[in-house]
């Protein structure tokens, strides 16, 4: 077991895997995963970040992925809480930056509420993960001024609800976490809020990982193009003037009755 005061008995670590590969950790992420005797994971993090974990620490599945939550937040929470209790190192291992659609607010609450220390490494997010692999920049002088995250995963049984007029300046690059199921939606609502159907897209699948996929095209072919893509693969929307100015920025052809022949790669799971 790690032997170290990084992190102290009782305190809790909120740490950012990053999209997946493990070079992408930052230095103190990976040393929090060698100092910790307990990690709570989310589905999504990769067999070679968990690799990274001390000998003996307790690795612990979490389950959450899009639409599909093996374990209701709550839960989570009170796992975090007794393990802190327990004099237990703690990390929350979770995908990408813990800060961006992590549900991290309600973690921190509920052991501060209690008593536990908390602190948060942050993490490389999807879309600029994303934006590296496509050779794309997510702001332009001139072209694209403003950046917004959004996620398009809905509370159970709500609607996506999203400020459409907000989204469709031109000027906007736009990334959609979470956002294959929404595809259609997605594009429909943008261009009837006024955004050109021939709005570069480019959507991110897998993010780097040994199995990546950038498919891009245009707005008015979204809902095409996200039909070569499983529904388990994590998948992220980029949308924006800026994505054209990348030199492989070359769009696949997508109509309703023809798709580009695309491969599914294997799909990162929970360990038993």
């Amino acid at each position: 077991m790690p032997q170290n005061d990084l992190i102290p008995p009782g305190v809790v670590w909120l740490v950012g895997a990053g999209p997946g590969d493990p070079d992408l950790l930052t230095r103190k992420a990976e040393a929090l995963l060698g100092a910790a005797d307990i990690i709570f994971h989310d589905a999504l993090v990769s067999p070679g970040i968990l690799a990274l974990a001390a000998r003996g620490a307790d690795l612990v599945c979490v389950g959450k992925r899009s639409g599909r939550h093996s374990k209701p937040q709550e839960g989570i929470n009170d796992l975090l809480l007794a393990a802190a209790q327990a004099g237990r190192r703690v990390v929350r291992l979770k995908g990408g930056d813990p800060s961006i659609f992590g549900r991290s607010t309600e973690e921190i609450e509920h052991l501060a509420s209690h008593g536990v220390p908390v602190h948060i490494c942050p993490g490389v997010t999807a879309a600029s993960a994303a934006a590296a692999t496509g050779l794309a920049s997510l702001t332009l002088r001139g072209l694209a001024r403003r950046l917004t995250f959004v996620t398009a995963h809905a509370r159970s049984g709500e609607a996506l609800d999203l400020d459409w007029q907000a989204l469709a300046g031109a000027d906007m690059t736009l990334a959609v976490y979470m956002g294959r199921a929404a595809a259609p939606q997605v594009s429909r609502a943008l261009i009837a809020a006024g955004r050109a159907p021939e709005t570069p897209v480019m959507i991110a699948v897998n993010v780097s990982l040994p199995q990546e996929r950038v498919i891009r095209g245009r707005l008015s072919a979204l809902p095409f193009l996200v039909q070569a893509i499983s529904e388990d693969d994590p998948t992220l929307l980029l949308i924006g003037e800026a994505l054209a100015a990348s030199p492989q920025a070359q769009p696949v052809q997508a109509t309703e009755t023809g798709l580009p022949d695309q491969p599914r790669p294997n799909t990162l799971r929970c360990r038993p």
